[in-house]
């Protein structure tokens, strides 16, 4: 998994229940103003649509055991698992720059899983009933939304990048009402944890230092346990957090991912991509590319998530500034020296991951510029991102409309030059590009294309699409259909948070 385990030490636990489960609740022990004791509401007809093997295992979970009628009542919530104790996070988050009190209005954390080798993960689900949070929701999910997060969330894991993940989906058997009548769908959701910017906001809203400190002690113990017995632990946990989320929007950056609602309650401390609401994957490459049907004004486009990242962690050192220093103003200039470290973090991190996906080895001083170069020629000519570095790293096969293109083959016979001064070997090159270039990710469409069978009860779409995403960078793999980006009927693409 890419989550990283936690470290907060799992107390002795009885022999694992049937099906695999060991739940502890430690996040539960925190002070009670960061959650509610809450049960899922039961559903009409819970139906399996999709489990994850593959991560029930790294869990610990036996899934022959889970796939039946039982295990589908416990994935929808009508049935609790051994050693579950429900409830509802509490948290607070700046919505499109707005500060407001928010929780989990639909999600309910079951527990977490210690795993075989001692990993801590979160069990959440996520549509199952309404929690004192839901702000006249009615705490439902529709199957497609779920679904989505399915696919992208494992699109997310198998390309490399730190990600929440999908163990199941399971149809309640009942309606949900959005802009229509939809199928109605639990997902189960694992996490490294789910402690966000905006649970810090939260403590800090209440000016209770001592719930604020106790949630500082408990993320170092769970995210960053190197940090015990630091001189300055909240200073400490700042500057980790920070480096975490440079490397994070790096890599959403490398390969086209545009998250879609960077709210503060949406980056968590963990370092982990969380919330696949409207997200999505860019086709032409745009710097201003946006597909949140209620990002109006581009706040979180694809360009913009870098900065938006820095804003958001100002907002987290705020919460900090009372455990930094005593003195106010020296707090503020103990935060504002780690938060100036990000843009620097963020672009050693992504000029890097640049020279990987270029197969370019060391570091020359034009480097920036030669990328720069290439990314300004694919924004003038609306080139398609994924499968321009795609066809880099296989070396421009013979169809490329590149090699008709002057200026691109002028920029090409710059990038060569530059890969002839290396000392590493053509085939080390070759080998870096291909493990930097993902071949394929859940475009668009094809994801539509997959969810929309889904709703009519044909899963086999989504099945094909994601035994290809699992496996991102087999250029040698013959799939043309999965590599094409929608073109014109693309125009005008809109995601939904599903809510």
């Amino acid at each position: 998994m890419t989550h990283r385990p936690s470290e907060t030490a799992a107390p002795l636990l009885p022999n694992l229940a049937p099906g695999g489960w060991r739940l502890d609740d430690s996040y539960a022990r925190l002070p009670a103003l960061f959650f509610t004791d809450v049960e899922p509401t039961p559903v009409r007809a819970p139906r399996w649509v999709k489990l994850n093997r593959a991560l029930a295992g790294e869990l610990g979970l036996e899934a022959d055991a889970l796939e039946d009628e039982a295990g589908a009542a416990i994935f929808a919530g009508n049935r609790l698992p051994p050693g579950a104790r429900p409830v509802a996070q509490a948290y607070a988050g700046h919505q499109f720059g707005h500060f407001t009190g928010l929780g989990d209005g639909r999600a309910i954390l079951l527990g977490e899983q210690i795993t075989p080798r001692g990993e801590r993960f979160d069990v959440q689900l996520k549509g199952s009933g309404p929690t004192p949070y839901s702000r006249r929701g009615d705490g439902r999910a529709a199957l497609g939304p779920m679904l989505r997060e399915y696919i992208i969330s494992e699109a997310m894991h198998a390309l490399g990048i730190p990600t929440t993940r999908s163990l199941a989906v399971v149809a309640t058997g009942e309606p949900v009402y959005r802009e229509r009548e939809l199928p109605g769908a639990v997902l189960t959701r694992v996490a490294a944890s789910h402690i966000r910017v905006g649970t810090f906001q939260w403590a800090a809203a209440t000016r209770d230092e001592a719930a604020l400190r106790a949630l500082v002690d408990y993320t170092i113990r769970r995210h960053y346990p190197d940090l015990a017995g630091a001189e300055n632990p909240a200073r400490a946990l700042l500057e980790a957090v920070i480096e975490r989320q440079a490397r994070l929007i790096a890599q959403w950056m490398l390969v086209g991912f545009i998250h879609g609602v960077m709210n503060t309650d949406n980056m968590a401390i963990s370092g982990e991509t969380i919330d696949y609401g409207p997200c999505a994957f860019m086709d032409a490459y745009d710097p201003e590319t946006v597909f949140s049907s209620i990002d109006r004004h581009g706040r979180y486009a694809y360009g913009n998530q870098p900065a938006i990242a820095q804003w958001n962690l100002a907002r987290f050192a705020e919460t900090l500034l009372p455990l930094i220093a005593v003195e106010e103003e020296r707090a503020i200039e103990m935060a504002k020296v780690a938060l100036g470290k990000f843009a620097e973090r963020y672009r050693e991190q992504w000029l890097d991951g640049m020279r990987r996906k270029l197969g370019l080895f060391g570091a020359e001083p034009d480097d920036g510029a030669l990328i720069e170069s290439l990314l300004e020629w694919m924004q003038k000519t609306k080139a398609d991102y994924t499968n321009t570095f795609a066809d880099l790293a296989r070396e421009l096969p013979a169809e490329c409309a590149q090699r008709d293109d002057a200026e691109f083959m002028q920029w090409h016979a710059r990038w060569r030059e530059r890969l002839a001064r290396q000392r590493e070997s053509g085939e080390e090159s070759d080998r870096l590009r291909g493990e930097s270039c993902p071949a394929f990710v859940p475009r668009n469409h094809l994801v539509e294309a997959a969810l929309a069978a889904a709703e009519q009860g044909d899963v086999s779409v989504m099945e094909r699409l994601l035994e290809v995403l699992a496996k991102p960078y087999d250029h040698a793999r013959e799939a043309p259909e999965y590599r094409q980006p929608a073109g014109d009927a693309g125009a005008g693409y809109r995601t939904f948070c599903g809510t």
